[in-house]
């Protein structure tokens, strides 16, 4: 599989050398980049890299190349922060959803079109009508319902949830508009592979009817944000943004409707960046490579 290929993902305290080290590595392996981008924060002080090298130039596979990769990083930093992964093996993911269709029916549409190349394993809801259109592409629907007003009802429906989701191992666990809160020993299982679409650029109007809030305040912008799940709400580690232009002449239905349209485009492609490794998170900031 010429196209196949292992992905080096790499963050440690900048210094000289790195470049060459990580290089001369992969070229005394044989090694043939195909990819690669560096990045130093000047903040922080904290380099990044990701590199591509093609599979077949390699006499080891992926699990040799952890192996003699882990050395390297060990040499580069005690601190260092490292991944390897394999083009050839599909992404898995799990689409968790409520009652508005707009970001699954997108992705569905992606995903049968070949766009989006990944293993869609399953969705999951807590309401049913999203379920006639997900069987229809062929994939698992799981109806959960959340009970309102029953914490300990909806502690067994996370519970659940948790056993759904990890029984497929997903590389990304997708809240395609799904509107229940993850509590935070979930957020902590699933650190950096749940992403959130938030109807709204944050960090500005954080939480429900950010629509809403927009235009009391009159924005000339509505955009939405990609971003980590984490146990602070809307907080998370920013993927991807975009935004759409309104006037004062729009209602908020007008502005929901324009903000679905960048809510879908927004959540492909920051779900892209993670599934093709090209997002570094340091701290509660990240790197797109």
């Amino acid at each position: 599989m010429p196209d196949r290929r292992y992905v080096i993902t790499f963050g440690c305290p900048d210094r000289t050398g790195i470049v060459a080290t990580i290089a001369g590595f992969l070229a005394d392996a044989g090694g043939w980049i195909v990819e690669a981008a560096y990045h130093t924060d000047p903040d922080t002080g904290w380099f990044f890299t990701r590199q591509e090298v093609r599979a077949d130039s390699l006499p080891f596979d992926v699990a040799g190349l952890r192996t003699r990769f882990a050395e390297v990083a060990r040499s580069l930093s005690a601190e260092s922060s490292w991944q390897v992964e394999d083009t050839g093996v599909r992404r898995r993911v799990v689409l968790l959803v409520s009652k508005e269709g707009h970001c699954l029916y997108d992705l569905l549409g992606r995903v049968a079109a070949g766009e989006l190349d990944v293993d869609l394993r399953a969705v999951i809801g807590n309401h049913e009508p999203l379920g006639d259109i997900t069987r229809a592409h062929g994939i698992p629907f799981h109806h959960l319902p959340f009970p309102a007003g029953d914490p300990a009802g909806k502690a067994a429906a996370f519970a659940e949830l948790r056993a759904l989701v990890d029984a497929h191992d997903p590389h990304a666990v997708v809240l395609a508009r799904f509107m229940q809160v993850l509590p935070a020993e979930l957020c902590a299982a699933w650190a950096g592979r749940a992403l959130n679409i938030h109807h709204s650029f944050l960090p500005s109007f954080i939480g429900a009817r950010p629509y809403h809030q927009a235009h009391a305040r009159g924005v000339k912008l509505v955009g939405a944000t990609c971003h980590y799940v984490t146990a602070d709400l809307d907080a998370g580690p920013i993927i991807e943004q975009d935004v759409i232009r309104v006037d004062h002449g729009d209602s908020v239905p007008d502005m929901v409707r324009k903000g679905r349209d960048i809510e879908k485009v927004t959540l492909a492609r920051g779900l892209r960046w993670h599934l093709e490794n090209r997002v570094l998170v340091h701290g509660n900031r990240t790197v797109i490579l």
